[in-house]
């Protein structure tokens, strides 16, 4: 099992990061690529899963080990598989995700793509009280969530709105964690922040 990758991040794709340890390129694919953004060209470590089925083999990539086990646990229940797991990953902080199975909040949950209520309650049913003793966080606050449901839709309503635009997926997902921490989760304010981003790049 490959638990980390230390190396030179040479390249950023659409739903991968390519780190080069000495000579070997090795493909990571990862919730949201473009955080590691600032690394480019730079030594970076890795922490990795190794993924193994008959038909392929693949690496997969997570900025702390909180990240790791969780994409660990997610792939652990029945209706999830890896590149679910990484939209749940990619949508909200690690502390967010563990508070609403606290919370037992399906409606939070189903707003991942490709998570239904089946699918969410299996994740509660699996997961809940299994998250907070082991991840480290301070207080998983099981009231509130780090990003609501309201908050994941106006983000995901804002990355349509720039696609009708005509600005592709790639440039999109590359502004994307500055947009998730944006104060305002109001659509239309996210839009114009959004806007004002990619005219920077």
């Amino acid at each position: 099992m490959i638990a980390y990758v230390k190396g030179i991040l040479t390249y950023i794709l659409d739903d991968s990061i390519i780190v080069d340890v000495q000579g070997i390129g090795y493909e990571l694919y990862c919730a949201n690529p473009f955080v590691f953004q600032s690394s480019l060209h730079k030594k970076i470590k890795i922490f990795t899963y190794h993924y193994v089925r008959e038909d392929a083999q693949m690496l997969y990539g997570f900025k702390n080990e909180d990240e790791k086990f969780l994409f660990t646990k997610l792939i652990s229940v029945s209706g999830i598989g890896p590149k679910g797991a990484l939209g749940i990953l990619g949508g909200v902080e690690v502390s967010g995700i563990a508070a609403a199975i606290e919370r037992e909040d399906d409606k939070f949950l189903t707003s991942f793509p490709g998570v239904g209520k089946k699918t969410a309650r299996q994740i509660i049913l699996d997961l809940k009280g299994k998250l907070t003793n082991v991840l480290s966080i301070s207080d998983v606050d099981t009231e509130v969530p780090t990003a609501t449901q309201a908050d994941a839709e106006s983000i995901q309503e804002a990355a349509e709105a720039l696609k009708a635009l005509g600005y592709t997926d790639r440039e999109v997902k590359g502004i994307m964690p500055e947009l998730k921490a944006t104060e305002s989760k109001n659509t239309d304010e996210l839009i114009r922040k959004a806007l004002s981003l990619l005219m920077k790049k």
